[in-house]
């Protein structure tokens, strides 16, 4: 609306200067001066006038010296005007004919260009009008289904969830397969995972499979300011759809609209409800001939209107999980497909060290492997390119002009070589793959595992991994007798695992197997605000003390471990700080002790830090924010069989 106000005033300024333009060089036509007829009668028997025209009862003359006059003749003619006297000039007179009168157009042209524009902005209001009017139709947009873009060979890693939905497929190619033997297809179809898990790309290639229109819009697209629209939208969508039938329709991040009725601060004359409402009706008002399929996705279904997970609406949900190692390995294959691999490329150990990685994530590490052998002017992508994709991916990219003081790198090379030859002597701890004491993101250092899938975690997984995030700490204080803020993030993690395994799983001997707290998580909000306590202030105080037992459990297990090989651990780190980097068979030579002497002294020469700034720069963390394991804990309860 506003570039319409601001087109209107700049026609409105050309309007006003074109007037004052013919207004000066286009100045209106003179009046003829009126004179009797027996004046005109004198002037043409004086030889004075050049030129006579009869325009009915008017006479018009144009005198020799380009005077303009007029005598009225009444009922005369020319020859009647001869007899009384009147001396035609010679090639000089006539009968005015009825042609365009070019000087009427003349003095009206300003007004005529007025008008002609005041049409023009009457028309575009209309335009913007029948616009704001539109503000109800449904923004959906509908894909042919002649031409698939993605299809189920292009999604891997989700084969259950494929089989799911390919009787979405079935049903619309062949419907009276399902039909005679009495059977009904589902209504609603809701897609479930966390982000990156390829919801979407699997909604596309259901399209791409069934052949069949496909509506696609999203949950936000339906929710404006006005009152109403997001529900005349839903109706103008539903409408389409029974019109293509079959067809499906998919909506995508349906929480934008399904979240619980009752949660919003304008109570039930929420905009957002209207929608959800007329959403419901749509839904359950569906003629049981009416072959339409509603998909949906949503990160996050605990926040979603049970009316919309009842049977009738959205009857069966497809849950997208992270892959597993197997399925990380098929997404490779997929993502790699049309890129020139080097033979030595194992995607395997790729998948080992991708843990816990999304269907976007591996996607988005193929690119940046690709991104970097293009840089390095290389013809196909080899390890080392995937292996520092990982590490960009996880950590950011190396920041080798950031300037560390040698005791620092010292600090930090033994702080991850303490986690490195911790999490390999502990059993049940992951095996360390690469450490490195390149400045990545905001970290110092790293260490990077081979982590297994795990979908349930024992107590004894627990201790282990505790002691293997307090391995570098330990190592500061065994080496140094000092401790640094490199140790920070380490024991805020084990803190909280700690925490969670008194509190959320019942693994303290003392206090039982019983969950302490209650979470409160606003709807609205989506988000988990605050803890409501269920547990006395004694309670409080033991689960405090078992916290601190199991830490302190972890951080003798870690410093008995150090101690009983120093020496393994000062080799390690001596050859981290020539090297800064290890991994594979060199580091697994050097945890197990199979080298045969110790790695020589750094030669290179560290970059100087002046003596003053020492003081303020051990205050940077001397490890990544996310040390040995990118995530230590499920983010939810481990699920058990029913």
């Amino acid at each position: 609306m506003l570039n319409w106000k601001r087109s209107g005033l700049i026609y409105i300024i050309i309007l006003v200067a074109a007037i004052a333009l013919f207004s000066v060089f286009i100045p209106g036509a003179e009046k003829p001066t009126e004179i009797s007829l027996s004046e005109a009668i004198a002037k043409s028997q004086n030889g004075e006038i050049e030129k006579i025209l009869v325009d009915e009862d008017v006479l018009l003359i144009t005198t020799i010296d380009g005077k303009e006059l007029k005598a009225a003749i009444g009922n005369h003619t020319l020859v009647d005007l001869q007899e009384l006297g009147l001396n035609l000039p010679k090639g000089g007179y006539g009968i005015k004919s009825d042609g365009f009168n070019w000087g009427f157009l003349v003095n009206f042209l300003p007004l005529i260009i007025f008008g002609a524009l005041l049409f023009f902005l009457f028309r575009r209001a209309q335009g913007a009008n029948n616009q704001a009017f539109s503000f109800g139709r449904s923004r959906a947009r509908l894909f042919a289904p002649d031409r698939p873009t993605v299809t189920f060979d292009d999604i891997a890693g989700v084969e259950e969830a494929k089989q799911e939905v390919y009787e979405v497929v079935e049903f619309l190619k062949s419907r009276e397969k399902f039909v005679n033997l009495g059977a009904r297809i589902p209504k609603g179809m809701l897609l479930v995972g966390p982000p990156g898990t390829g919801k979407t790309l699997l909604a596309r290639a259901i399209a791409g499979e069934a052949g069949v229109p496909f509506f696609s819009i999203s949950g936000s697209e339906f929710v404006e300011m006005f009152v109403g629209v997001g529900a005349s939208r839903v109706r103008d969508l539903f409408d389409q759809a029974k019109r293509n039938t079959p067809c499906i329709i998919f909506i995508d991040e349906i929480d934008a609209v399904g979240r619980q009725r009752g949660a919003g601060l304008g109570g039930s004359h929420d905009e957002r409800e209207q929608t959800l409402n007329q959403i419901l009706v749509e839904m359950d008002g569906f003629d049981t001939n009416t072959s339409v399929i509603i998909l949906a996705a949503t990160n996050r279904p605990d926040i979603l209107d049970p009316a919309l997970l009842r049977p009738g609406r959205f009857d069966r949900r497809v849950i997208l999980d992270r892959p597993d190692i197997n399925g990380r390995i098929a997404i490779l294959k997929v993502h790699s497909n049309g890129k020139p691999l080097a033979e030595s490329v194992d995607l395997e150990v790729i998948a080992k060290q991708t843990a816990g990685f999304s269907g976007a994530d591996l996607a988005n590490l193929i690119n940046e492997a690709a991104i970097l052998a293009a840089r390095r002017d290389k013809k196909v992508i080899e390890m080392p390119e995937l292996e520092e994709s990982i590490d960009r991916v996880i950590a950011g990219p190396e920041r080798k002009s950031r300037k560390i003081s040698p005791k620092e790198k010292e600090i930090t090379a033994y702080h991850e070589a303490g986690h490195a030859l911790v999490a390999k002597i502990l059993p049940n701890a992951d095996s360390p793959h690469k450490i490195s004491i390149v400045a990545r993101g905001m970290a110092l250092g790293y260490t990077k595992s081979l982590r297994e899938d795990r979908y349930m975690w024992s107590r004894s997984q627990f201790n282990d991994e505790l002691a293997v995030l307090l391995g570098g700490r330990t190592t500061e204080e065994l080496i140094f007798n000092e401790v640094t803020t490199g140790a920070q993030d380490d024991i805020k993690r084990a803190t909280d695992a700690a925490r969670m395994m008194v509190t959320d799983y019942g693994m303290s001997d003392k206090l039982g197997p019983r969950t302490y707290g209650h979470k409160e998580e606003m709807v609205f909000l989506g988000r988990e605000i605050s803890e409501q306590r269920d547990y006395s202030d004694k309670i409080a105080e033991q689960i405090d003390d078992e916290v601190h037992n199991i830490i302190q459990g972890a951080y003798e297990v870690a410093r008995g471990i150090l101690a009983e090989n120093k020496d393994k651990l000062k080799r390690i780190a001596e050859t981290l700080l020539v090297k800064e980097t290890l991994e594979g068979e060199e580091l697994e030579a050097l945890l197990t002790g199979t080298t045969s002497k110790p790695a020589p002294e750094s030669t290179a020469t560290p970059v100087a830090t002046p003596a003053k700034a020492k003081s303020r720069t051990r205050t940077k963390p001397a490890v990544k924010k996310a040390p040995v394991m990118p995530q230590l804990l499920p983010k939810h309860t481990p699920a058990t069989t029913d």
